[in-house]
């Protein structure tokens, strides 16, 4: 069964950190760019980085850049989200995602095949 788990989410305050977890079975992400998203209520989902297949390159959403990073360890089949500098309106369920191709649109869900359950983000004080 092809399959992405997420972990990491808990409750942070604002200014803190965070490392989600994209954990792949069933498959291996080698042949695949994984991209993160995230949806808050009542609000589209977001997409916020995804990282190449190799790992080489990476691109990130204005929202996010400089404050999250994206990498991925190819021998563990596992995509990781560092989040740094949180703030309330990062609150939102977080997801993994993997598709075929490292090429333009990253942040169209539809170009994705397979998708995590999602891990619930909170930033409060």
């Amino acid at each position: 069964q092809l399959q992405l788990v997420e972990s990491g989410g808990g409750l942070v305050q604002p200014g803190g950190s965070l490392r989600l977890s994209c954990v792949a079975s069933g498959f291996s992400l080698d042949w695949y760019a994984i991209g993160w998203f995230r949806q808050a209520p009542g609000k589209e989902r977001e997409g916020l980085s995804c990282i190449h297949m190799s790992g080489g390159s990476a691109n990130y959403s204005h929202s996010v850049k400089g404050r999250f990073t994206i990498s991925r360890d190819n021998a563990k089949n596992t995509v990781y989200l560092q989040m740094n500098s949180l703030k309330p309106e990062d609150t939102a369920v977080y997801y993994c995602a993997a598709r075929g191709t490292s090429g333009n649109g990253y942040t169209v869900a539809l170009t994705y095949a397979y998708w995590g359950q999602g891990t619930q983000v909170t930033v409060s004080s």
